[in-house]
């Protein structure tokens, strides 16, 4: 698989860099791993309940899918207290994960800057800078000394 070749690199200072591909793939996987198996949860609580209109397992795929995405277009909606519940919790699991794909499709076009690399390189300056201030402080303090002798 091409694709994952590249899962990461390390940059200068050590730091893993993790691939923006191989984290979409994680991300998507995650999302519908976990669509799929509270959607069978899901089902449980709903295909026997009064008035439920998710009455098979793509109803519940379906609708967790719309929660996870934020649309929900109230085709199918649970009724029982175990359904909402499970729809809930993918609708803050899936606004997480569908928020983060889309902070990685807009890095991608748009090109954000990475702070915490950059961060790193400021860091790396500042202690370059503080050990030439040190080297030039001594250095002044010989030329003190000699001209006092």
């Amino acid at each position: 698989m091409k694709l994952l070749k590249k899962i990461h690199s390390v940059d200068e200072f050590g730091i893993q860099n993790y691939s923006g591909k191989f984290l979409a793939l994680l991300a998507i996987g995650s999302l519908y791993s976990t669509i799929t198996l509270l959607a069978f949860l899901l089902l449980f609580f709903e295909q026997h309940a009064p008035g439920s209109n998710i009455i098979n397992y793509s109803d519940a795929f379906w609708t967790l899918q719309m929660s996870a995405s934020t649309i929900g277009f109230g085709d199918h909606f649970p009724v029982s207290f175990g359904g909402r519940f499970v729809v809930a919790m993918m609708f803050y699991i899936g606004v997480g994960l569908v928020g983060f794909i889309g902070a990685l499709v807009a890095d991608k076009i748009v090109g954000f800057a990475n702070t915490n690399v950059r961060n790193r390189e400021l860091r790396r300056q500042n202690d370059e800078l503080l050990e030439h201030s040190k080297l030039l402080e001594k250095k002044i303090d010989q030329l003190i000394q000699r001209m006092d002798k």
